[in-house]
């Protein structure tokens, strides 16, 4: 294989999914600059009537985009239907948020002229994606983005490139330009050229706080190029007294295992108070057990599938035993059966001994246990991490959650409900190394244009009131 060349494999059963090469990242560049300026002017309705094509176009391919979603990340079924699913539904909520956040405004002006609010967009966006929703998260930025008027070069995960070029093909497919959105193919290099280069407007990116960090000090000193970065979490999810224990251990298991806990908002931490911890955890444990890990297309189908590749499941397998080390009790031991093949086992470990907790973003099916004496101790604990984007309290009443809620660091705090499956109908991001208070979602439309405001008049109308000579 030469040292451009790019090949993705199904992590589910190794066989190869995809082929090809590294892209130029000055011709994408160039064809995207020459498109910019016709896209911009083409009127608003048009731009939304070909995003709606697209919605219908993904619609047609449904079921293909699923298989190849779930062939490409090892998510089940289900799972990657949903995925196309948020896909479609993204245009309708981008158009909305549009009118919403960006639309055109009339204000009040002197000498009976007018004054206004406008939007513009800010031309070249890269568009940079994550590998656990290939199709999804990448789509959350692009679809307002060209609704706003900016031409889009989105560079998918190296790991799942498939699925990044089907996407493509879907706005190609419904008449949007080759030149309005280009797929590029490559990996930290191709990403790297593309944050640095001076043609390109804004930067989008979903991935690690690492590769995050690592823009937003490159763009440091370029204060005019927007960039949104959504970068994961090292998230808590705080269970109080409650009645209701099967309801509690399903949503924690929801939050820590769905996707094999490749989600950003993933729960990592369950911290439970004193009273509740050892039913809460045997319970817990009990549902896991039952839980089913199998390949995409199994029947039944499976809760969870394998995590994206065997490098991750090494290392995975690898932090299990470096906690361990350090003092974690497992209540439930990461297993693979099959070496060669990335499937792990939920797995649940009992952190309280554990004297320095490594505040990292584990991603995958790893959920570390702490015991804490009470609420306070509880939210403090929950606060101990330098990420702050999704966070959730299990139990308590309303003035418990208004407690949680105002004194908890995230930017998604939810009550009895899982971490993850944030709306899109609502901004999503998060503070500290989750986020740069950029939030996606519904508030994409705030990042993808820029205000302008104006004072204008048909005809100049204008007099010197004071510090004249008398003519």
């Amino acid at each position: 294989m030469s040292s451009n060349e790019l090949v993705s494999f199904e992590p589910a059963t190794g066989a190869e999914i995809w082929r090809g090469t590294a892209g130029n990242v000055e011709a994408v560049i160039d064809r995207a600059a020459g498109a910019k300026a016709e896209w911009a002017r083409t009127p608003l309705g048009n731009r939304i009537e070909l995003l709606r094509r697209f919605a219908n176009t993904v619609r047609k391919h449904a079921e293909p985009f699923a298989e190849l979603i779930a062939r490409e990340t090892g998510k089940p079924l289900w799972e990657a239907r949903t995925e196309v699913e948020a896909v479609i539904a993204k245009v309708e909520i981008s158009v909305t948020a549009y009118a919403e956040r960006t639309g055109q405004k009339k204000l009040n002006s002197a000498l009976q002229g007018t004054a206004a609010l406008r939007h513009k967009p800010h031309g070249v966006m890269v568009v940079l994606g994550p590998y656990n929703f290939p199709a999804h998260l990448p789509n959350g930025h692009i679809v307002p983005a060209l609704i706003a008027g900016n031409v889009i070069i989105f560079k998918p995960s190296e790991k799942t490139p498939a699925v990044g070029e089907f996407l493509t093909r879907c706005f190609h497919e419904a008449g949007i330009s080759e030149s309005v959105i280009q797929c590029i193919h490559g990996g930290p290099e191709e990403g790297k050229a593309l944050v640095e280069h001076d043609a390109v407007d804004g930067v989008l990116f979903t991935g690690s706080a690492r590769a995050g960090i690592a823009i937003n000090r490159k763009l440091a000193t370029n204060p005019g190029k927007i960039v949104a970065l959504e970068m994961g979490g090292n998230n808590p999810i705080v269970a109080i007294d409650t009645p209701k224990l099967e309801d509690a251990a399903v949503t924690i298991i929801q939050s820590a295992f769905t996707t094999a806990g490749q989600r950003c908002t993933a729960a990592r931490r369950l911290i439970i108070v004193d009273s509740m911890f050892d039913k809460l955890v045997a319970e817990v444990k009990r549902l896991t057990e039952r839980l089913i890990v199998d390949e995409p297309f199994a029947e039944p189908q499976p809760f969870m599938g394998c995590v994206i590749d065997n490098q991750t499941a090494d290392l995975l397998s690898e932090s299990f035993v470096a906690l361990m080390n350090r003092g974690g009790r497992p209540v439930m031991h990461m297993k693979r059966k099959d070496e060669s093949l990335p499937f792990l086992s939920p797995a649940i470990l009992d952190a309280t001994d554990i004297a320095e907790r490594p505040d990292i973003e584990l991603f995958g099916p790893l959920l570390q246990v702490i015991r804490v004496a009470d609420f306070d101790a509880a939210i403090a604990e929950a606060n101990n991490t330098r990420y702050g984007l999704a966070a959730s309290l299990i139990g308590g009443g309303p003035k418990d959650f208004e407690h949680f809620w105002t004194e908890i660091r995230a930017g998604v705090v939810n009550w009895n409900r899982p971490t993850n499956g944030a709306s899109s109908a609502a901004p999503f991001g998060g503070v500290g190394l989750s986020g740069n208070h950029r939030p996606a979602a519904f508030y994409a439309a705030d990042y993808c244009a820029y205000p302008v405001a104006s004072t204008e008049m048909e005809q100049p109308r204008a007099n010197i009131g004071v510090g004249l000579k008398d003519a």
